[in-house]
C-alpha cells in the first residue's frame, strides 16, 4: 500500500528485522508478492463486498506493510530486478481492482443512502487507477518519464483505507471517497498525459 520513497524509509526499521527472519525461514520475495495479493483478495471477497468494513480497515491496514516486504527481501537477496517489478506490479493492480470491484459490489447489492453515487464513482475509480498504471507503463516504453500526479497508489489507498474505517466506526463515508477517488484518479491520468506528451512532442 506504502509505495513512495519517504513513506518506505520511515518504516524500513520496522520492516527490515521481518524480512532477515521471513529470509531465514526460507520464504521468497515472490512468495511474499502472491500472498498480499491473495490476501488482499481475500479481505475483498469476505469482508468489503459484505460491507464489513471495519474488519475490512483493520486488515487493510495490518498487512499493508506486505507491500514492503518483498522489495526489502529482493533486495537482501540481491535479487532485485525486472521480474520482481514486474510481478509486484501486476499483482497490486489486481488488488486494487479486487477492492474497487467488492465495493462496487456491496453498494450495487445495498439501500444504503448514495449507493448509486458510490456505484458510479466506484466504477470510474476502477477505470482510472488502472489508466494511472498504463499511462506509466506506457509513457515509459516510450523512454518518457511519467511520474507525475496527485493520486499514486499510495495515495488512492489510503483515502479507501481511511474511508472504511470512519465507515464502520462511525457513518458510511464511503460514496463519497470514492467519488473523491475518481476525481483524484482522473486528474492523474491527465496530468500524466499532458506531461508526456509535452516530452514527445519536443522529441518529435
Amino acid at each position: 500500500m506504502l509505495d513512495n520513497a519517504n513513506a518506505r524509509r520511515s518504516v524500513a526499521r520496522f520492516v527490515d528485522p521481518v524480512a532477515k527472519l521471513l529470509l531465514k525461514l526460507k520464504v521468497t520475495p515472490d512468495g511474499i508478492t502472491w500472498f498480499g495479493c491473495g490476501i488482499t483478495v481475500f479481505i475483498a471477497i469476505a469482508f468489503l463486498a459484505q460491507g464489513n468494513f471495519l474488519i475490512g480497515a483493520i486488515l487493510f491496514g495490518a498487512f499493508s506493510l506486505i507491500d514492503l516486504l518483498d522489495g526489502t527481501m529482493a533486495r537482501m537477496l540481491g535479487t532485485a530486478g525486472p521480474w520482481g517489478a514486474f510481478l509486484d506490479s501486476t499483482l497490486d493492480r489486481i488488488s486494487d481492482a479486487a477492492v474497487l470491484c467488492a465495493l462496487v459490489y456491496f453498494y450495487v447489492n445495498s439501500d444504503a443512502a448514495n449507493s448509486q453515487l458510490a456505484v458510479v464513482a466506484g466504477i470510474i475509480s476502477l477505470v482510472m487507477s488502472l489508466m494511472t498504471s498504463y499511462a506509466r507503463a506506457k509513457a515509459e516504453s516510450l523512454d518518457a518519464k511519467c511520474t507525475v500526479g496527485i493520486a499514486e497508489r499510495a495515495e488512492r489507498n489510503i483515502i479507501v483505507w481511511i474511508a472504511l474505517l470512519i465507515s464502520g466506526l462511525f457513518t458510511d463515508v464511503m460514496p463519497y471517497a470514492l467519488a473523491l477517488l475518481a476525481l483524484v484518479s482522473t486528474i492523474t491520468v491527465i496530468q500524466r498525459m499532458v506531461f508526456v506528451r509535452k516530452q514527445l512532442v519536443k522529441q518529435a
